[in-house]
C-alpha cells in the first residue's frame, strides 16, 4: 500500500459506509450499494474502499481493541476512531483533526496494536460465540482454519462451456485488460487485479460467471450427463444451476426451484445470457410442487440453507451476531428438507447434499442421520473443501437410491412416511432457501449483485435468510 493518509473524500465515504451498517443496521452488501451508485468511484478507487472496510469487520473486534474499547457496540459512536486504527494498521500517516479524536494517542494505540497481534481471536477477527462453537464442532481443525477468515477474498470465475473454452476466454478477458490465470478445476479461472469484470463484453455476452472455485466443485461432484432429468432444488441465484447445465452440454432437462420468485426472473435473465436454454424454472409455493417429482430424477442437488461458516470472508459483517441459536434452527430445517426433498430421486438416481459451511452438525452428521432413517440410500462419497485450500469453505455428499429401495418412487410413500410426515402448514413453513453469499462471489459492480450474492449468518437484524 502507498505511504500516504487516505484523501478526505476517502475518509468522509468510508465514515458514510460504517455509520451505515453501525447506525441504520444495513448489510455491508447494501451499504455499498448505496454510496457506489451514488458515486462514480474508479475501479482502483472502489476495490480500495472495500478491502478496507471488509478488513474492519473481518476483524472488527480487533479494530475495537486498538481504538481503546472493549466490546464492539462502545465502537458504534466513535467510528473517525476507527479510520484512525485503519491507517495505523496500514502504516499511513494517522489524519489529524477528525472530530471525536482529539483524545485519540497514537503511542498508546501502536501499544494496544502490538497486544492485539499477540492474542489469536483478535488477530484473526474471531468473536467469542464462533471460536467456542468452532472448537467444539472442528476440534485441532478449527486452529488450522480460523487464519483464513481474516484474509481478503480471491476471485473466481467459471468459464461458460456452452459458448467458449477457458483458453479462448483468457485470450478475450486480456484483451479487455483483464489478467487471469487457469486453476486446478477445468472450469475456473481466478481474476488477478481489480479489474471491473462485469462491465467487459465478456461477460455481457455471457461467457463466464463468477463463482468460487470451491463452490464449482459441487456440480462436478455431482457430475451430471447430457440427457439426464436433474432437480436443483434450492437453486437460489443458479450459479450452480448454470454449471449443471454446462456440464450437460445444454441436453437434458434441469428444474431450479425456490420459494422466491425474484431469484428465479434472475436466473431466467442469467440463463439467457449464458445460452442454457434446457433450465426450466419452478416457484416452490406449496408442497405439493416436490412432491409431483417424488422418484422422477436422475440427479438431484440439494444445496441447504446454511450457517455460511465457509464463506465468513466474504460476508464479514455477519459473524458479529451470536449464531449459535440460529444453527440449530438451521439444523432442523436441513433435515427436514434432505428427508423429504430426497424423495424426488429415482432409483438409482444421486443426490447431493452441500452447504457452505465446515461444520459437521450441518454436514456429515446431517448425512448420517439421514442415512440411519433411510436405508434405501447409500452414501457414496462425501468432501470437505476447506477455506485453508485457498478459496471458500464447502461440504458436499453424494449419495445413491438403491435399486431395492422400498419406496415406491412416484408415490411419496415409504416404510417410514407416517413417522416423518408433518402437516402441509409446517411444511410450507420451511420450503426455505439460503441466500447463501459463498456459493457465488459477492458481485458490487453490477445490477446482478441480488442474483449473485447468497448470505446465511444472521443479518444484523438477527435473522437468518
Amino acid at each position: 500500500m502507498a505511504s500516504y493518509s487516505l484523501s478526505d473524500f476517502k475518509i468522509r465515504l468510508i465514515f458514510s459506509i460504517l455509520t451505515e451498517v453501525f447506525d441504520a443496521g444495513r448489510t455491508l452488501d447494501k451499504a455499498y450499494a448505496i454510496y457506489f451508485k451514488k458515486l462514480k468511484l474508479s475501479n482502483d478507487e472502489q476495490a480500495l474502499i472495500v478491502s478496507l472496510v471488509n478488513d474492519v469487520f473481518r476483524r472488527l473486534n480487533y479494530y475495537t481493541y486498538i481504538a481503546g474499547y472493549k466490546k464492539i457496540k462502545d465502537i458504534k459512536k466513535h467510528v473517525n476512531k476507527i479510520i484512525c486504527v485503519i491507517h495505523l494498521v496500514h502504516k499511513w500517516p494517522v489524519p489529524r483533526g477528525l472530530q471525536d479524536c482529539e483524545d485519540f494517542s497514537i503511542k498508546d494505540a501502536k501499544t494496544r496494536m502490538e497486544e492485539a497481534d499477540n492474542i489469536p481471536n483478535l488477530k484473526y477477527g474471531c468473536p467469542v460465540w464462533l471460536d467456542e462453537f468452532g472448537k467444539k464442532e472442528l476440534g485441532d481443525r478449527w486452529e488450522t482454519e480460523k487464519p483464513y477468515f481474516a484474509k481478503e477474498p480471491r476471485r473466481f470465475i467459471r468459464v461458460n462451456t456452452l459458448k467458449i473454452t477457458r483458453r479462448e476466454l483468457m485470450e478475450i478477458l486480456a484483451a479487455e485488460n483483464v489478467t487471469t490465470r487457469e486453476c486446478a478445476l477445468p472450469d475456473a479461472l481466478e481474476v488477478l487485479g481489480t479489474s471491473a469484470i462485469f462491465k467487459t463484453a465478456a461477460f455481457k455476452k455471457g461467457l463466464f460467471e463468477q463463482q468460487d472455485a470451491g463452490s464449482q466443485e459441487i456440480p462436478l461432484f455431482l457430475d451430471p450427463r447430457p440427457g439426464n432429468k436433474v432437480i436443483d432444488a434450492c437453486a437460489g441465484a443458479g450459479g450452480k444451476t448454470l454449471y449443471l447445465s454446462a456440464l450437460m452440454k445444454g441436453r437434458g432437462s434441469i428444474i431450479a426451484m425456490d420459494d422466491k420468485q425474484w431469484k428465479l426472473d434472475d436466473l431466467k435473465l442469467r440463463a439467457r445470457r449464458a445460452g442454457a436454454y434446457n433450465i426450466e424454472t419452478r416457484l416452490i409455493d406449496t408442497t405439493k410442487v416436490i412432491k409431483r417429482q417424488y422418484g422422477k430424477a436422475d440427479c438431484v442437488l440439494l444445496d441447504v440453507p446454511c450457517s455460511g461458516s465457509g464463506v465468513l470472508k466474504r460476508n464479514p459483517d455477519t459473524k458479529w451476531t451470536d449464531g449459535t441459536d440460529t444453527i440449530r434452527e438451521l439444523v432442523q430445517i436441513q433435515a427436514d428438507i434432505l428427508s423429504r426433498y430426497s424423495k424426488m430421486t429415482k432409483v438409482g438416481g444421486t443426490l447431493v447434499y452441500s452447504t457452505c459451511s465446515i461444520f459437521p452438525c450441518e454436514d456429515h452428521n446431517q448425512v448420517v442421520a439421514f442415512l440411519e432413517n433411510n436405508p434405501d440410500f447409500e452414501l457414496l462419497n462425501e468432501k470437505t473443501v476447506y477455506p485453508s485450500a485457498g478459496g471458500d469453505g464447502f461440504y458436499m455428499a453424494k449419495l445413491r437410491r438403491k435399486e431395492n429401495s422400498e419406496k415406491s418412487p412416484g408415490t411419496g410413500k415409504d416404510s417410514n412416511a407416517a413417522s416423518n410426515e408433518k402437516s402441509d402448514a409446517v411444511k410450507d413453513n420451511t420450503e426455505v432457501r439460503k441466500d447463501n453469499p459463498g456459493s457465488e462471489n459477492t458481485n458490487i459492480e453490477s445490477k446482478d449483485t441480488k442474483a449473485a450474492t447468497k448470505t446465511c449468518l444472521p443479518q444484523q437484524n438477527g435473522k437468518f435468510c
